[in-house]
């Protein structure tokens, strides 16, 4: 299949309807912190793009939103294409001026405080950032504590950075500002907004 072809096909199906449920998974995720919400396979966007994380940018982003791609992604010219032409989103030329990130390999990300943080003004137009990740059981168990969850609430994503929590915390001290994250696998997602205090549950 030639780049052409490639970035028409395996967008929505039912754009109306398939946006309105990925959306409303994403709002249920992000006020239930830790809960994994399921999100069929509605996109079919060119590897390593992940349908899920696909599926998610087509629900968000548009050309209001500048996105940007980790480097896996961006070396993709089908990739760009792809979400060119069903988001319109332009992509940003830095971490710093996106509304979304993309992130296929979450392992190698730059660190939280290199995205746009929001303003204490504007904290909403701080980054999202998708992370796809393979499930969220293998990683290192994490607590979550916060609003939206009513005691504690656990979740172990799959290629994680390693200084993940550490960075996370700064992030919780920046509020309002901040990074929202959602966590992309296979048939389903999880959210980690800014309110939400994460410890390792690592002996």
């Amino acid at each position: 299949m030639d780049i052409a072809a490639q970035s028409i096909e395996g967008g929505f199906a039912d754009p109306v309807f398939n946006a309105q449920t990925v959306f409303r998974a994403v709002m249920d995720a992000m006020a239930r912190p830790g809960s994994v919400q399921p999100l069929p396979a509605f996109a079919r966007p060119p590897v390593p793009l992940s349908a899920t994380a696909g599926a998610i940018a087509l629900a968000l982003c548009d050309n209001d939103t500048p996105l940007w791609l980790d480097p896996a992604l961006q070396a993709s010219t089908a990739i760009r294409s792809w979400l060119g032409f069903h988001t319109g989103a332009p992509l940003a030329n830095t971490p710093a001026d996106a509304h979304f990130a993309l992130i296929a390999a979450p392992a190698e990300m730059m660190a939280l405080d290199g995205f746009s943080q929001g303003t204490q003004d504007y904290p909403d137009r701080s980054t999202t950032l998708i992370l796809q990740v393979s499930d969220l059981v293998s990683g290192t168990p994490l607590l979550l504590e916060g609003p939206g969850i009513e005691t504690s609430a656990t979740i172990a994503p799959a290629q994680m950075p390693r200084h993940f929590v550490e960075q996370w915390k700064q992030n919780i001290k920046r509020f309002p500002r901040g990074v929202d994250i959602i966590l992309a696998t296979s048939g389903g997602i999880a959210c980690l907004p800014r309110t939400t205090r994460i410890k390792t549950m690592e002996a």
